[in-house]
């Protein structure tokens, strides 16, 4: 129980880390991305207006007559390029050449491709008159910037896992500290538990005895003093059963591994099954059993003799009278499934996780007096555990109960 919920609190504390560490990631690429196409939207606007300013125009034409930006684009991996008015080529300087044709409203342009291209084209405005005579386009690729991109991507992902690998061992060591005192109340509260049951034992069988030989030789008391000492026994047997549960309950849980012996499930069952004849009878309640070949697992046969009985005797007390508990058993692969049905008053679907918890009825108008200490499906559901399996159950109301058991088989089909 206890590392389930140390195991959910790391996988809450590293959820929580991953979002925070995620949004931090993406604002921090976002900022740096935006950074960086600005630079260079700016380099590019910078190069373009520059070149704008060093042609000449004659005569409502640009002529272009110097190539002094040549060898800079080229170590640059920048290009220019000239048009007239109606968008025609006029010169062209650079290794990146960006091959669309002039934009309208928007001065950026991206080329997509193997090599990426981003261009700013610019206008010309003739000096003596400001008319537009033409345009200049100036060109980067980037390569370079992509490159720094795919590092920064680099460095965030390997910074993220690196927090996450020292977050996790910190998380764990974290939670462990934090689960500690939780885990030593409980042990001292399952002690105490195991302690207080043990030693009401002794008391209580030393009442249970007294009343028996009262009730023995009644016909010396009165008839009022005798009731009383029958409700004296009655509770008594219902504290007996309540301590032994609890008891029970105190060592399974401190049980890791329970005896591993060959144990017939079958005959279990069956005898079960006919023991509890008399009782399903009284209710006019047809118990029968569907067991499917010779089942055979590996484990405590009192602890798997228990754990059935209380199965049967749940189903029985919450089924009517002329009602049905069948007891259905088989072996698929290397798991025995064996399913205890009823036509019994059922659990409502917001109770099903409760039916295994300690003290809960399905009926919480039930006294003790109706027998048992709602602790039968919580000792069940300890049993199945130790023995490495599963139980479940599925109900609808006024129609009946189904609890399922899986069991690991002795020998897989």
């Amino acid at each position: 129980m206890f590392e389930k919920i140390r195991y959910q609190l790391l996988l809450y504390y590293l959820a929580i880390l991953v979002s925070i560490l995620g949004t931090f990631t993406v604002a921090v690429r976002v900022v740096f991305t935006q950074s960086l196409k600005k630079q260079t939207v700016e380099k590019l606007t910078a190069l373009g207006q520059g070149a704008a300013a060093n042609v000449e125009v004659e005569k409502g034409k640009i002529q272009v007559t110097s190539d002094l930006y040549s060898k800079t684009l080229i170590d640059g991996d920048h290009a220019l390029e000239w048009f007239d008015i109606q968008g025609n080529v006029i010169a062209k300087q650079g290794k990146y050449i960006l091959k669309l044709p002039l934009p309208g409203k928007d001065k950026v342009q991206i080329q997509t491709g193997k090599k990426r291209v981003e261009g700013v084209t610019l206008p010309v405005i003739n000096s003596e008159n400001g008319q537009v005579v033409g345009y200049v386009r100036a060109s980067q690729s980037l390569e370079e910037f992509d490159e720094n991109i795919n590092k920064l991507d680099l460095g965030l992902g390997g910074g993220i896992v690196l927090a996450l690998v020292l977050s996790s061992v910190g998380g764990v060591i974290l939670t462990s500290k934090a689960m500690q005192p939780i885990e030593e109340s409980f042990q001292r509260l399952k002690q105490f538990t195991a302690d207080a049951s043990h030693e009401l034992r002794s008391p209580l069988m030393a009442i249970k005895s007294n009343a028996a030989v009262a009730l023995k030789y009644a016909e010396g008391m009165r008839e009022s003093d005798a009731k009383k000492f029958q409700a004296i026994a009655s509770a008594t047997n219902q504290m007996t059963s309540l301590t032994e549960d609890l008891l029970l309950l105190a060592r399974a849980d401190q049980i890791l591994t329970p005896k591993r012996d060959t144990v017939n499930l079958t005959e279990i069952l069956n005898n079960l099954v006919q023991l509890d004849q008399s009782q399903a009878q009284t209710k006019q309640i047809n118990l029968k059993a569907d067991l499917k070949g010779s089942l055979y697992l590996l484990g405590d046969t009192v602890q798997i003799t228990r754990l059935f009985a209380n199965l049967i005797d749940n189903a029985l007390q919450y089924t009517s009278v002329g009602g049905s508990v069948e007891v259905q058993a088989r072996q698929t692969g290397a798991y025995l499934y064996i399913n205890v049905k009823d036509t019994g008053i059922g659990i409502a679907p917001e109770h099903l996780q409760q039916v295994f918890e300690r003290f809960w009825r399905a009926d919480q108008a039930r006294s003790y007096r109706d027998g048992g200490s709602g602790l039968g499906l919580a000792i069940a559901q300890s049993i199945v555990h130790n023995h490495g399996g599963l139980i479940t159950v599925t109900s609808q109301m006024g129609v009946g109960s189904c609890f399922t058991v899986r069991l690991p088989a002795d020998q897989p089909l």
